[in-house]
């Protein structure tokens, strides 16, 4: 990904995910990147982070996305994907 937001390096959670962007009349795939982290000093929420490559991209401007998880927050988002980990799994393992 040239032209890169986030950081990408060793301790990047996800890297070179298939992703897409929706929006009204257009829908694209790209390469991204997803990345979960707080601050090393005095951190005060979970960040979840999503940039996709916008070299494959015509319809979004280079960005990244970002919202902030209180640590409850953070904590059902984590259960919500274990509960469809173990969904996909299982319907794969029939």
């Amino acid at each position: 990904m040239s032209d890169r937001i986030l950081k990408v390096n060793a301790y990047t959670t996800l890297d070179l995910l298939d992703g897409r962007a929706e929006g009204h009349g257009f829908e694209e795939d790209a390469l991204a990147v997803l990345n979960v982290t707080a601050d090393r000093k005095n951190p005060d929420a979970v960040k979840l982070q999503l940039e996709l490559d916008n070299t494959d991209l015509d319809a979004v401007p280079a960005h990244a996305d970002e919202i902030e998880l209180t640590p409850e927050q953070a904590r059902t988002v984590a259960a919500a994907l274990e509960e469809r980990a173990e969904t996909v799994e299982g319907v794969n393992d029939d």
